[in-house]
């Protein structure tokens, strides 16, 4: 393992050696924080283990500017679900409330300094058209227009074309199930919702409980392939467990049993093995898992995504990280659709990526959340 690499490990594991940094080592670690978007965790790490006044001054001002952007990022992820919470009055619902605004909007363990860009919900499937009809009065629009994408979206995946808010510029993602519908993997949404538990201080909006938030987010990450990401992922996944386990004694054998009843025993069989390698993350020994990953092939994709974890900086790749990245790429289209409307789906891509122009099939990247509230904020949640 690269030496900045196995540093970075170290600080998220044990934030207390911090103290014991060298600038040498500070300067690999800032690198490869800022890249894998853990600056802002590594801030609220030291915070919590009374380092962070301690740590040289040009680390600490880092990390500070990180864990301020965070704080606003959180009040304004709150402001923006007060404002859905009256567009969607009228939604039976129940409305979950998913990834990274309800880790904010919940103050759950992964939203100590963690960033995000768009706000995810999710709504049974016979509602999503009276939630759009509904967004789309309240002012958002979809980003997406061509036709292609938008049967791509609608009878293909798991979610609507984003929507952009035209006042705010925020971002949603419209979801009415955790996998597309095309998937090789299938999990009924019916227990999701039926689980789920109102949102404290927001009672418009529900929140996956802690089961199925650890399942939903690994399912997130070692299905859907985003490994740009993938470290500040895997540290959510750390801290759900973490608080899971220690706010429940029954924990794990209930989490075991929502990943059989959902069909995502594997996708946790994954989370588990390089949490508890990269981040020491404590769990039974003898947890059963059905279908997890294991033997040859689950060895072989264990270091598949150990690889594509390196890849957020490029001096810390390990070899072959590169080409793990692309196969896992690969494999997140194979996982998401079969091979009649794969084939001609990725040939599409190839032909738009090369030559169109007009930008309509590619998506924009949102808007900051904190900037994108603008005027409709109130000056205390500025």
């Amino acid at each position: 393992m690269n030496a900045a690499f196995a540093r970075l490990l170290q600080a998220l594991r044990e934030p207390r050696t911090m103290g014991a940094f060298a600038e040498s080592d500070w300067d690999r670690v800032l690198r490869q924080a800022d890249a894998a978007g853990l600056m802002g965790r590594l801030g609220a790490l030291a915070r919590s283990v009374g380092l962070l006044e301690t740590l040289p001054p040009p680390v600490r001002r880092r990390m500070l500017a990180h864990l301020t952007i965070a704080t606003q990022q959180q009040r304004a992820v709150r402001w923006e679900l007060t404002l859905l919470s009256r567009t969607l009055a009228e939604i039976p619902g129940p409305i979950v409330v998913l990834k990274g605004a309800a880790y904010a909007a919940a103050d759950l363990a992964p939203a100590a300094g963690r960033l995000f860009s768009d706000i995810d919900l999710m709504v049974p499937r016979a509602q999503i058209d009276a939630a759009e009809a509904a967004l789309m009065l309240g002012g958002w629009i979809s980003s997406h227009h061509d036709a292609y994408d938008q049967r791509y979206y609608r009878d293909w995946m798991h979610e609507l074309p984003p929507m952009t808010h035209v006042r705010r510029g925020t971002v949603l993602d419209l979801h009415h199930s955790i996998l597309p519908r095309t998937a090789r993997l299938q999990t009924p949404p019916e227990p999701l919702f039926a689980a789920a538990r109102p949102m404290p201080g927001f009672p418009r909006f529900h929140l996956l409980e802690p089961a199925d938030l650890v399942l939903h987010s690994a399912t997130h990450l070692f299905h859907e392939g985003e490994w740009q990401h993938g470290m500040r992922d895997l540290v959510d996944l750390d801290a759900l467990l973490r608080s899971g386990a220690a706010a429940d004694a029954g924990f794990w054998p209930h989490l075991a049993g929502r990943a059989r009843l959902l069909n995502l025993s594997k996708p946790l069989g994954y989370a588990l093995g390089l949490c508890g390698e990269l981040l020491g993350t404590p769990q039974p020994p003898d947890l059963p898992l059905a279908d997890a990953a294991t033997g040859v092939r689950g060895a072989a994709m264990h270091a598949l995504f150990r690889r594509a974890l390196s890849r957020a900086h490029p001096p810390s790749q390990q070899p072959g990280a590169a080409f793990a990245e692309w196969l896992l790429y690969l494999r997140s289209h194979w996982l998401r659709m079969p091979f009649s409307l794969l084939l001609p789906h990725l040939i599409r891509k190839a032909w738009v990526r090369r030559f169109a122009n007009d930008g309509t099939t590619a998506r924009d990247e949102p808007a900051d959340i904190a900037a994108a509230v603008g005027d409709d904020a109130p000056a205390t949640d500025r």
